[in-house]
């Protein structure tokens, strides 16, 4: 274990966040590097709890209590061979996790939690720093080939695991460059893309192949990747977005959050100067107040909107945790991203009547109504009736399921009542040798979910070829859904 006394003599402390006049200024990383001597004194918190829940907390079933406790005493070496064994990818989760395991955390019973994040994050940083990243090639080649057709996380994980099992990998996106919505949906301020691209290039070393700017489907169809591969993993994540069908949804100005924040990361890499969608001295709304909506605030403020309003129809969450969700569950309580640190203007309980707009067919305001919770359903509360300007509104509504591609329709794979791509405990489709995991198999979640699916079903296709598989599964068949 770490400090005996650690989670008693040892206050939470998190890396202290750039100021907010300064990071405001630049699309970087927002937080600072926190002393070692600090982090390992937090990790040193991490008590020798008889049942560590953080394990329950982490759908990858990360070691955390060893790496922790190897951090505390300094052992980087062996800490990062305790994080690599069950997250390909502790860079990502380290930034974009929503740490499940702190809110599981034994010490969180009655204190703060250990930040498990924050010395997951510095780990794998200090093992790059240091080259204890390398390629790890297989032995030997098995002569089975495996399309991978997403290059989200759990495309990514399925194609690392498969690819060190020996068999070749080819993945397939159709976007210009491989990482999916890491690459395009996450800001620059919360992942710097050049964290993704050193990934990228220990896996091209590896012997995986990229293809990216394909549209499967049109370029190469469903039928072709079967007849050429001997297996295909399906990791096209849950991008049907939510759609807000009120009158004035067709004036101009009016965008998913998904066709705004990759002009962002554009601006932010320099790759283009203006972008299409700019809100530079304009008034900007975001309907929807998780994540994404999160994220299109920091990029407005960037960009330098004249102001920022994000609507939620859910009232404003307590700030400590219900009692309905005790621990060791993640509760729905108030939290403050470092987008809210830079600009807080939140409306809570609220629902969007219908959009408005000027002579020319652009959007100028939004007619919002408060709500109440009544009978099972959010009813407008009469009365409470009023117009805020917008010139640009942005819908972060969370996303529905898969696109109903030519792709999918080319494989015949069937869905559930979900809208979800249908797969059996072994994560393969309706479809014979095609499988599913991630997003576009169990809906919208978290990126952890998503690398544990991605190894998961790394596993189950390994075991379909071979008869035998040696990859970890870290999702038991007992927890996995069924097809149904």
């Amino acid at each position: 274990m770490g400090d005996p006394k650690g989670f008693m003599t040892t206050p939470r402390e998190l890396p202290t966040r750039r100021p907010v006049d300064v990071r405001i200024q630049d699309w970087k990383e927002v937080y600072e590097t926190q002393p070692l001597e600090t982090l390992q004194k937090q990790a040193g918190r991490c008590m020798d709890c008889g049942i560590p829940f953080c394990h329950q907390g982490c759908p990858l079933g990360n070691l955390i209590p060893e790496w922790n406790d190897l951090m505390w005493r300094g052992d980087k070496s062996e800490a990062i061979a305790r994080l690599h064994a069950t997250n390909n990818f502790p860079e990502f989760t380290g930034r974009l996790c929503p740490a499940p395991c702190e809110t599981a955390c034994v010490v969180a019973i009655n204190a703060e939690a250990v930040t498990i994040k924050q010395v997951e994050l510095r780990t794998i940083e200090e093992a790059f720093a240091s080259g204890q990243v390398r390629p790890m090639p297989p032995d030997r080649l098995t002569g089975k080939t495996i399309a991978v057709v997403g290059s989200g996380p759990a495309g990514l994980a399925a194609a690392q695991q498969l690819t060190r099992a020996g068999h070749t990998v080819a993945v397939y996106e159709r976007a210009p460059k491989i990482g999916g919505l890491m690459r395009y949906g996450i800001p620059e301020f919360k992942m710097e893309k050049s964290i993704l691209d050193r990934r990228i290039s220990q896996m091209e070393a590896e012997g995986t192949r990229f293809r990216a700017g394909v549209e499967v489907g049109s370029e190469i169809t469903g039928h072709q990747l079967k007849s050429r591969y001997d297996a295909i993993v399906l990791a096209v994540g849950a991008t049907q977005w939510r759609d807000l069908p009120v009158p004035g949804r067709e004036l101009s100005s009016i965008y998913q959050a998904m066709e705004y924040l990759p002009w962002g990361n554009m601006q932010a890499l320099g790759e283009v100067e203006t972008p299409l969608i700019n809100v530079n001295g304009k008034h900007v709304v975001i309907l929807g107040g998780g994540d994404t909506g999160a994220d299109c605030l920091g990029t407005a403020i960037r960009q330098g909107a004249a102001s920022i309003t994000q609507l939620e129809i859910m009232p404003r969450p307590t700030n400590e945790r219900p009692s309905s969700q005790p621990w060791p569950t993640y509760p729905m309580i108030f939290r403050v991203s470092s987008a809210h640190e830079e600009v807080d203007n939140r409306i809570f309980a609220v629902s969007t009547e219908k959009f408005l707009g000027d002579e020319n067919g652009n959007v100028r305001a939004l007619s919002l109504v408060e709500t109440e919770f009544v009978s099972g359903k959010f009813a407008p509360i009469p009365g409470t009736e009023r117009e805020i300007p917008a010139d640009f509104v942005f819908l972060a509504m969370g996303f529905t399921g898969p696109e109903k591609s030519d792709l999918l329709t080319q494989l015949e794979v069937e869905f559930n009542e979900r809208g979800n791509i249908k797969r059996d405990l072994e994560y393969q489709t309706s479809t014979e040798s095609v499988f599913v995991c991630g997003d576009a198999g169990r809906g919208q979640s978290l990126i952890v979910w998503a690398i544990a699916e991605g190894r998961s079903a790394a596993s189950a296709v390994d075991k379909y070829l071979t008869g035998n598989t040696q990859l970890p599964s870290p999702i038991p068949p007992t927890a996995r859904p069924m097809m149904v």
